[in-house]
C-alpha cells in the first residue's frame, strides 16, 4: 500500500494545531520534526542520550509529515486546509512562511519506523516514559510511564509534555483526585498515578485519544484509579448538576488539581469553568503555553479569581501553577 506524504514547514508554535487539522482532515498519522540546530543545546542532566543527529530545521521551526491513503484527493484536501492554517494568523498564532509538499511514499516506510527512535527517556528523576516495544530496566526510585503512543500522538518528550510532568512532580502530594483536560495518549493522568494521584478523570473530545488513553492506562495497570471519557470540561461539570444521570462520571468536581496541557487560545475559552471544578485551595496546571501568550493566560488566571503560584518553564514553553482561594 502506499500513501500520500503531505510536508508542512511552519514554526513550533503553530505545530500543535496543524497537527490536529490533519487529524481532522482524514491523516493516518502525523510525525513532527522541530528545529535540532547546533545552537540548541541538549539536556543531558539526567543522562539522556540521542542517536539522531541535529537536523538543519531554523531555530524555532518545525516540519509536520501528514500521511493519507492513496486515493486521497490532495488538491481538494489541500484547498480545505490551507484556509484553516491561515486563518490561525488572527489568533496570533505565527506560522511563518508555511510551504507544502506531497509525495506518494511506500507503506513501510512510515508506518512503523518512528518507531526505532523512540527509546527510554528519563524525564525526571523519578519519572521515565519507555515504550512498550522497548526493554528498561528500572531504578528503585523510578517510576515507569509504559506508552504506546501509535501514529496520532506524540511520545511525550515535547516539551509541553516533559514540563507539564515535572510540575506534576512538585505539585502532587499524595491522593489527590484530578481532572486531566485534552488527555491526548493519558500520559498526565499515569504520570499523576505514578507520583501519588489517588484518582483521575482524563477527558477528550476525540475518540482516537479516549481510545488511546484507554489502552494506556490499562498497559500502566490503572484501570482502577484512571477514568477515561469522551467528554470537555464543561461537560462533566453539567453532568454533575443533572441528579442520577446514567452517564455521568464517577470522578466528580469538584477536585484537588487540574492539568490542561493545551494552546492557551484553548485554556483561556475555561479558565471559570476550572475555577469551578476546582476545590477551595485546589491547584490548577495550565501548561502548552508557548512565551508570547504568557501574560495573556496569567490576566486570564487572576481575572477569573486565581493566585499564580509559579511558573515553570522549558525552551520557548511555559506552565503556570495557579491556585484557587
Amino acid at each position: 500500500m502506499k500513501w500520500h506524504e503531505l510536508t508542512i514547514a511552519t514554526t513550533e508554535e503553530a505545530v500543535e494545531m496543524i497537527s490536529n487539522f490533519l487529524h481532522e482532515v482524514g491523516a493516518g498519522g502525523v510525525a513532527i520534526e522541530e528545529s535540532g540546530t547546533l545552537n540548541k543545546p541538549r539536556d543531558t542532566s539526567l543522562g539522556q542520550w540521542y542517536e539522531l543527529p541535529l537536523n538543519d530545521i531554523p531555530e524555532g521551526h518545525a516540519v509536520i509529515k501528514g500521511y493519507f491513503a492513496e486515493g486521497t484527493d490532495m488538491d481538494d484536501l489541500l484547498l480545505r486546509l490551507k484556509p484553516r492554517v491561515d486563518q490561525l494568523r488572527e489568533f496570533d498564532i505565527d506560522t511563518g512562511n508555511v510551504t507544502y509538499e506531497t509525495l506518494l511514499v511506500d507503506d513501510e516506510d512510515w508506518a512503523n519506523a518512528w518507531k526505532q527512535y523512540f527509546k527510554p527517556v528519563k524525564i525526571t528523576d523519578r519519572l521515565t516514559i519507555k515504550p512498550t516495544w522497548e526493554d528498561y530496566e528500572a531504578a528503585d526510585h523510578e517510576r515507569i510511564i509504559e506508552l504506546d503512543p501509535g501514529m496520532a500522538f506524540g511520545t511525550g518528550t515535547h516539551p509541553t509534555t516533559s514540563l507539564c510532568l515535572r510540575t506534576l512532580e512538585s505539585v502532587v502530594k499524595g491522593g489527590e483526585v484530578m481532572i486531566d483536560v485534552g488527555t491526548g495518549s493519558g500520559i498526565l493522568a499515569i504520570g499523576a498515578c505514578k507520583l501519588g494521584a489517588g484518582k483521575v478523570l482524563a477527558l477528550d473530545l476525540d475518540p482516537v485519544a479516549v481510545s488511546s488513553a484507554t489502552e494506556n492506562v490499562s498497559l500502566n495497570g490503572l484501570s482502577d484509579q484512571v477514568e477515561v471519557r469522551l467528554s470537555d470540561l464543561l461537560g462533566v461539570l453539567r453532568e454533575g448538576d443533572q441528579e442520577g444521570a446514567a452517564s455521568a462520571a464517577k470522578i466528580q468536581p469538584p477536585v484537588d488539581l487540574v492539568v490542561a496541557n493545551i494552546l492557551a487560545e484553548i485554556i483561556l475559552l475555561f479558565v471559570e469553568d476550572v475555577y469551578e471544578a476546582l476545590k477551595s485551595g485546589g491547584t490548577y496546571i495550565a501548561s502548552g503555553i508557548y512565551k508570547n501568550k504568557e501574560e495573556d493566560v496569567e490576566k486570564g488566571l487572576k481575572k477569573a479569581g486565581f493566585h499564580i503560584v509559579e511558573k515553570q518553564r522549558d525552551e520557548d514553553w511555559l506552565a503556570i501553577v495557579a491556585r484557587k482561594p
